[in-house]
């Protein structure tokens, strides 16, 4: 006889298992299903984020900081080392703890809230007046009946036609996670989140690091002057960068990668690298779903299609994160799997796509919320702008972090704040500040007014709210 549930979740990364208990919060039985897997076959709950995206990158990213301050800033704190070294080994083993750590955590928070944990793949297989039909297939394969079905299924890197990972010379980010020593030389192409992570790590460890990039600029999603102090930081750290590029074709050695492309002028070139990093976006995982089996409607992209809350074509079933339109971000799907529990409540969960913040973890940071100056200037919006830099801040210079700046731009008439944009040192962690204030709807004014621990990076969000009306008091 079949399990039946309330809820059925269909991943359990960051918007399926955050769904799961949201919604066996909110007094529904419920079931999430999950077909990650660790070394020894057991369960890995937590999907690309905690397995091979945002937890291990950053461990890696953290590793390799700590080792570029030993050999390039230690010195100037009065510390010396009579030698380095680094063991991959070592590092990744920690990586892959941390991941354990994250892995076990989401089991434990299932557990605690009494949501029924499946380790397989699920997949519909009908439905009746009983609810929906999902298999779970694995080592103890069965079908579940569910009223509610939540699909949380996530995403999976793009290949370059042509040129598919074999996660031994071109990797994906689940490869570049995972390589055992550092190579001579690394070629990256796409210099978005992935790209630039990645290559941080590998380039601070003594990696000779190219990115190839399609798009004419520098992080075209960010603020012109971000994208600019960003460019200008990480190609003094000797990241190498190329923009207008075409690939043409990718061939595969005995000894390593070469990459044949048109550079923006038109003129071919070749970068021959031991190892090749493909982060040219994210496909959605909806193959395995046998969604003709209910209809389940697709766009072209294999995404499944939702409304604004986040309901598919079919009665009582939704879907969020990385399977739906929208941002690939973690908490973009915590939001969504949040909002769709209390929606099959009653309520009225709610998702603001413009208070989502987006973080790139490199050195320094990049963070922003809301518009930018590019943005506003499009749609013919008045606006005012001012900026702080981390160069005129005590605590900054304190930690020898003085790259970069926080950016605030406001309404000219109403002053209320549009986006926020830091690049600098813990700009992760300042951008919570800012995601607050837009919630509350607060004016540039608001932020200035209010007192900011001395000393502080945080006092740098203040001068640039101060700044918006030219009255920086620091600078």
């Amino acid at each position: 006889m079949s399990k039946t549930f309330d809820v059925i979740v269909i991943g359990a990364g960051p918007g399926g298992y955050i769904a799961a208990i949201r919604a066996a919060q909110l007094g529904f039985k419920v079931a999430c299903i999950d077909a990650w897997q660790n070394a020894a076959g057991g369960p890995a709950p937590g999907g690309t984020c905690t397995n091979v995206g945002c937890i291990p990158s950053k461990a890696l990213l953290q590793s390799s900081e700590f080792f570029d301050h030993a050999g390039h800033h230690f010195a100037e704190h009065g510390i010396g080392l009579s030698a380095l070294s680094i063991d991959v080994a070592k590092m990744v083993g920690r990586k892959d703890a941390v991941v354990k750590q994250n892995n076990d955590g989401i089991l434990y928070l299932l557990k605690k809230n009494k949501v029924s944990f499946f380790h397989g793949r699920g997949a519909f297989v009908g439905s009746s007046e009983a609810g929906y039909q999902i298999s779970v297939s694995g080592s103890a394969a069965e079908t579940l009946v569910g009223t509610h079905v939540i699909l949380a299924t996530g995403s999976s890197a793009r290949a370059l036609p042509g040129a598919a990972f074999d996660e031994t010379r071109i990797l994906s980010n689940d490869g570049a996670l995972r390589l055992t020593g550092v190579p001579k030389t690394l070629g990256v192409i796409g210099s978005g989140v992935i790209g630039l992570e990645m290559g941080s790590v590998w380039r601070r460890l003594g990696a000779e690091v190219t990115i190839l990039e399609a798009l004419p600029g520098f992080l075209g999603a960010a603020d012109e002057a971000v994208a600019k102090e960003a460019l200008k930081a990480f190609s003094k750290q000797g990241l190498k960068f190329a923009f207008g590029v075409k690939v043409t074709d990718v061939q595969v050695g005995a000894s390593g990668v070469t990459v044949a492309y048109t550079d923006a002028k038109g003129q071919a070139a070749n970068l021959a690298v031991e190892r090749l990093i493909v982060s040219i976006g994210r496909q959605p995982n909806t193959d395995g779903l046998n969604a003709t089996a209910v209809g389940l409607a697709l766009d072209e992209r294999g995404a499944i299609v939702v409304d604004a809350e986040c309901r598919t074509n079919l009665p009582q079933v939704w879907a969020v994160g990385d399977v739906v339109r929208g941002p690939m971000l973690a908490h973009k799907a915590e939001e969504e799997g949040v909002a769709v529990a209390e929606r099959i409540a009653g309520q009225h969960g709610h998702v603001d796509f413009n208070l989502v913040p987006w973080v790139i973890y490199t050195a320094p940071e990049i963070a922003w919320v809301g518009q930018t100056e590019g943005q506003l200037k499009a749609a013919g919006r008045a606006y005012k702008a001012g900026s702080f830099p981390f160069l005129a801040n005590g605590r900054a210079r304190a930690l020898g972090e003085t790259t970069g700046f926080v950016k605030f731009i406001a309404d000219a008439a109403s002053d209320e704040i549009l986006g926020v944009h830091i690049v600098g040192p813990q700009a992760s962690e300042l951008i919570a500040e800012a995601c607050v204030a837009m919630a509350f709807k607060a004016s540039a004014e608001d932020i200035a007014r209010i007192c900011h621990a001395h000393p502080s990076l945080s006092e740098s969000t203040k001068e640039a709210a101060l700044a918006v009306d030219k009255r920086s008091l620091n600078f």
